[in-house]
């Protein structure tokens, strides 16, 4: 027997219902907010992450599925989203034409890491990216989406902020950094040297408890914000009181790719273990620049839904639709005829088997449908057709020109 690959799933019947219902409700919700819709390929070069994620990231340098394909172009299936959607602003030239531009997206997601509730190689993210605000009101609409978004699908959180700076504060806080981290080198991992080189404040983001505790002294960014940055932040903390969104500090927030600047944040789940981290973003100003585009402030976030899966409280399923039966043997291409007719307004299934009235109203009930219409020999010979409604609990008999 051949199975799926390790950690990637097939999406069936309940969950299939709650992951499109969370396509919906976020769809809806950014359509709201006045963004539209982009789909990007799955397939990028390999060359796109490496400049936008960042080699120093755990994603490029551990977790891509990368390959040389027929043409000898190096290519892998996408991380994450965010790099694809930039690529395509560029390609598109919308960066030369400047104005604002706002985007939002769904789709599978690859990452060979280590599989875990909530986490897969191939998983699925709902993201969104906004272009050409330079302003931490945008920053602001983006964390409040989100709030909406998980607010509509009954999923509490925690919502931690921190900001990691620009061009002006940010080289003078990673050498007081590297300056600290350098002398507690001896008691760090691997990936923390390998960082130390490469982008240094990822450190503050390692998993590994020991580090932590080197590092609980380590500078903080606030703490050296410049002026302009410093006033940002504070002007966004303001924003979200003014909108009661409530907020945690968390000065070593750093996010796991190499893009941002300036706001970070994270929404915070304590209902799926140690993976808590259900949603995140934040500005990335410089990224459009570094992808040999015209500079132009961006900002953005993803949402992980598989992790979301089991949070989800959905609404009460209503009975809808028509389930049509036959009796006997001799209604069946009756039957058919009718479904092919009745689905050009109703949802609409059929049973092929011919069955008793009871075994027809228990496969009506267990589809949920709200009606279920039964033909035998003797609807036939009046040409009648009987009909209950599953939710009132009411039946009749009708001629089959009304039905």
């Amino acid at each position: 027997m051949i199975n799926s690959l390790r950690g990637m799933n097939d999406i069936l019947s309940e969950d299939y219902e709650r992951f499109t219902y969370f396509i919906n409700t976020a769809t809806e919700i950014a359509q709201k907010y006045g963004f539209h819709f982009i789909e990007t390929p799955l397939l990028e070069e390999t060359a796109l992450f490496k400049r936008s994620v960042g080699e120093s990231s755990d994603i490029v340098g551990k977790e891509m599925y990368q390959f040389i394909d027929k043409g000898e172009n190096d290519v892998c299936l996408r991380p994450e989203g965010t790099a694809g959607v930039v690529r395509a602003f560029i390609q598109k030239k919308l960066d030369k034409a400047g104005g604002i531009h706002r985007y939002f997206y769904h789709g599978a997601m690859f990452r060979y890491e280590r599989p875990q509730k909530g986490r897969l190689r191939q998983f699925h993210q709902f993201g969104v990216e906004s272009f050409g605000i330079d302003s931490v009101y945008e920053d602001a609409t983006m964390i409040m989406m989100v709030s909406d978004i998980l607010k509509a699908l009954g999923i509490g959180y925690r919502l931690q902020l921190n900001s990691l700076g620009d061009i002006n504060c940010m080289p003078a806080y990673k050498e007081n950094l590297i300056d600290y981290v350098r002398k507690c080198k001896d008691g760090i991992c691997i990936d923390c040297v390998r960082r130390l080189e490469t982008n240094p404040i990822r450190v503050l983001d390692c998993k590994n408890g020991s580090c932590q505790e080197l590092y609980v002294d380590a500078p903080k960014l606030l703490q050296n914000l410049c002026p302009t940055c410093s006033n940002d932040f504070d002007t966004l903390k303001k924003i979200l009181d003014d909108n009661s969104i409530d907020y945690e500090i968390d000065t070593n927030l750093v996010r796991g790719l190499d893009y941002y600047s300036k706001t970070a944040f994270e929404f915070i789940s304590n209902d799926i273990g140690s993976q808590s981290a259900i949603a995140g973003g934040g500005r990335y100003d410089k990224l459009v620049e570094f992808l040999d585009g015209r500079p132009t402030p961006a900002v953005g976030f993803a949402i992980g839904i598989e992790r979301l899966m089991e949070l989800i409280v959905m609404p009460e399923s209503l009975r809808n639709g028509y389930y049509i039966g036959a009796m006997d043997d001799e209604a069946v291409d009756l039957v058919i005829k009718l479904a092919h007719a009745k689905r050009k307004t109703d949802k609409t299934t059929i049973d092929y088997k011919t069955k008793n009235l009871q075994k027809h109203l228990k496969a009506a009930d267990k589809i949920n449908a709200k009606y279920c219409a039964v033909i035998g020999s003797n609807e036939i010979k009046d040409g009648t057709i009987w009909i209950k409604n599953l939710k009132e609990k009411t039946e009749k008999i009708i001629e089959l020109k009304e039905f």
